[in-house]
């Protein structure tokens, strides 16, 4: 669903471009109360993720695919204002690096692809999770249908931009009816992908999932005959979470890995859901050439590597290398910044 440029006019864009913009400015105030020397690599991990298994469209309806967005399984994740960086980040290299997404149109992919998407799951995702029982099944049952219904929130946040800044006049009841309908069906995907991901890591490590804190019972010590939590250090490792954070994240990094260099290569060729409902409805009619048109990963291939799956693949792994690095040192830095701030407040004024 990467809008390109010339779909929307200047001004809405401009406007979208400060939306986005607050949102991430947000974010980055919120992401510190959400990130610590645990998650920090991860939500760098969980951009690249997202990254590689965007390359990977699968079929959804004659002549039309769809892709991850992402944005419910960064808020499962690492959590909502996490979430959205981890999706901006993508979004950022998919433009600049990848000719993916109009720069112009940045302001309106991240507003769509990553805050809609990110807060329409996340309470969807807490609500559901306050009618289910505390269990590890009952998060991952509650991403699903948080990812599902936030794919057609997104489609329906496009097609409400789309009819205050569209650049063709066509009917919006008809765009927005294609959109929604086609994106229903990638939301499946969508949530499929985000439970079993979802699932795989709360199945190793719950701690690390930011929607599955508190559906562990804390350990209780009995001090003068009253109970009381124990110290964190304190509570034993239980087998669930006993494996190694690193491993986690070496296991991902190199999933992530092997999806953007080698499975990329058997992607549905066809056009994704708003492309298709762009041909057909002539959204596209004054589409531009991408700023980044000429860069050496447009395409997601390496220019001058004639060999379509080496190209591809090399034009992957350089991706998540990328997004990881990036993503790392970004969350790396709202961490740091938190805990400077927590110094400055404890340290006494002499």
């Amino acid at each position: 669903m990467h809008v390109p440029d010339g779909f929307i006019n200047a001004p809405v864009s401009v406007a979208a471009g400060v939306a986005a913009a607050a949102a991430v400015a947000v974010s980055l105030r919120g992401a510190r109360r959400e990130l610590d020397e645990r998650t920090a690599p991860l939500a760098g991990l969980v951009a690249a993720f997202i990254f590689a298994v965007q390359m990977l469209n699968f079929p959804v309806a004659a002549g039309t695919s769809g892709h991850l967005l992402g944005g419910a399984l960064a808020a499962i994740l690492v959590g909502p204002y996490t979430g959205v960086l981890c999706v901006s980040v993508v979004l950022l290299m998919q433009g600049i690096l990848f000719a993916d997404g109009g720069l112009t149109a940045l302001g309106v992919n991240i507003t769509v692809m990553g805050v809609v998407t990110v807060v329409t799951a996340h309470l969807l995702f807490r609500g559901l999770l306050r009618a289910l029982p505390p269990t590890r099944r009952s998060v991952t049952a509650a991403g699903f249908v948080a990812a599902l219904l936030s794919v057609p929130a997104a489609a329906a946040a496009f097609t409400a931009v789309y009819a205050v800044g569209g650049t063709t006049d066509v009917s919006l009841g008809k765009v927005l009816t294609a959109m929604v309908g086609v994106h229903v069906l990638i939301g499946i995907g969508e949530a499929l992908i985000t439970a079993a991901t979802v699932g795989a890591v709360i199945a190793v490590r719950p701690d690390l999932v930011h929607g599955a804190r508190g559906l562990t019972t804390p350990l209780k010590l009995r001090v003068d005959g009253a109970l009381v939590d124990a110290p964190a250090a304190t509570a034993p490792a239980t087998a669930s979470g006993a494996g190694s954070a690193k491993k986690v994240w070496v296991t991902g990094l190199v999933t992530a890995l092997v999806l953007a260099g080698f499975v990329s290569f058997y992607a549905s060729a066809a056009p994704d859901g708003l492309e298709k409902v762009a041909a057909d409805k002539g959204i596209d009619e004054k589409a531009e050439e991408h700023a980044a048109a000429g860069s050496p990963l447009a395409d997601y291939g390496v220019k001058d590597v004639d060999d379509p799956r080496l190209s591809g693949g090399l034009a992957g792994v350089i991706g998540v290398g990328v997004t990881v690095v990036a993503g790392t040192g970004i969350f790396w830095a709202v961490r740091r910044r938190r805990t400077d701030d927590l110094t400055a407040t404890s340290t006494p004024v002499a």
